[in-house]
């Protein structure tokens, strides 16, 4: 088993207080967030642009693997992931997640590409972790 954590720490009320986040390998150092820079706009950062990059870095890495299941290397995996945060009965929820795919693969035909990202899709394990309907547009370029 590998084990990985970042930390938080909080001061204050909810929307006066201020957050600092960090991640165990320093990437992220003590940087703020807050209701300001969740809810309004604000710089600094928020969990879901948080979650955003975690579930982007692990789809494309996942289906680098996928594809060279069919002995397929991509030249260029770009993924912007889009996380939702709503408003709902009981309070806040992530209830969806976008994934948008562009890749350039040489040597892969559409159907190749398509099975790979669909299976990348529900098989990353940033995917599998998320209790969130998760969508996706991918592209083969080039």
């Amino acid at each position: 088993m590998i084990n990985k954590h970042g930390t938080a720490k909080w001061s204050g009320g909810l929307k006066t207080g201020q957050g600092h986040v960090s991640t165990e390998t320093g990437v992220l150092s003590d940087q703020p967030y807050g209701f300001n820079t969740r809810f309004e706009g604000k710089p600094g950062t928020n969990p879901e642009e948080l979650i955003g990059a975690a579930h982007a870095s692990c789809y494309a890495m996942a289906l680098s693997l996928n594809l060279g299941e069919d002995e397929l290397t991509a030249d260029d995996i770009q993924v912007k992931s889009t996380v939702s945060l709503e408003e709902q009965d009981d309070g806040f929820a992530i209830t969806k997640v976008h994934l948008d795919v562009t890749a350039k693969v040489a040597g892969a035909s559409e159907e190749q590409f398509r099975k790979a990202a669909e299976a990348t899709k529900t098989g990353c394990p940033v995917s599998k972790l998320l209790n969130a309907e998760v969508t996706m547009d991918a592209k083969l370029v080039g």
